[in-house]
């Protein structure tokens, strides 16, 4: 039976350092995965990912295309292959949106909530895993990054906003989660995410 399971935390959070190795954990049991990420995952996806990173818009602007990219995503990459059994791997789905554009940027949550009942309905992943640590630690793991999007180079109070957005999309629906303390060391978050293979 088919999966969907999205990765999500502020930049930083050490999210897309596991995912790989997450994917291929179930690889080897025989399963087959897709990866893919947000913004992105299609040829249109990548382009509006390309404009979203660099380009300054309003923040109405930055939501729709956000939404317009997942769309796209949904229809021709997350429904196709859950409906061919493969279970599906997303660094980054709508839970960013709320926490980026809801909590960070001060977009009306009822909007993000009336466009992402639109993109993808009674669509959502079978389980998240959230990647959280202090706004502070993700800071100096971005500060080695030669070139930063937009987005990373957002100020602090920005990025304790996105982590607030984060933890209210949690207490809505908290069964869908599962929080990692990203700032613990590699093999630490590595033996979490063994124990989370095993039970799925």
């Amino acid at each position: 039976m088919s999966k969907f399971i999205t990765f999500e935390g502020m930049d930083g959070a050490g999210k897309s350092t596991h995912l790989n190795w997450f994917a291929d954990a179930f690889r080897q049991r025989g399963l087959d995965v897709v990866v893919t990420r947000e913004p992105g995952g299609t040829k249109l996806g990548e382009q509006l990912r390309e404009m979203l990173l660099n380009q300054s818009m309003s923040i109405g602007t930055e939501a729709l295309l956000m939404f317009a990219a997942r769309l796209e995503h949904v229809e021709q990459v997350i429904k196709p292959s859950l409906g061919m059994g493969k279970w599906v791997i997303s660094d980054r789905f709508s839970d960013a949106s709320f926490a980026y554009q809801g909590s960070g940027r001060g977009l009306d949550w009822s909007k993000l909530k009336q466009l992402e009942e639109w993109v993808h309905g009674d669509l959502q992943p079978d389980l998240t895993l959230f990647f959280d640590v202090p706004v502070e630690v993700a800071r100096q793991r971005l500060a080695s990054n030669v070139s930063l999007d937009r987005f990373e180079q957002e100020q602090v109070e920005f990025f304790e906003r996105v982590r607030e957005g984060y933890h209210r999309r949690i207490r809505e629906n908290p069964q869908r989660y599962v929080v990692i303390d990203g700032a613990q060391t590699m093999n630490e978050v590595k033996l979490i995410l063994e124990k989370i293979v095993i039970s799925l």
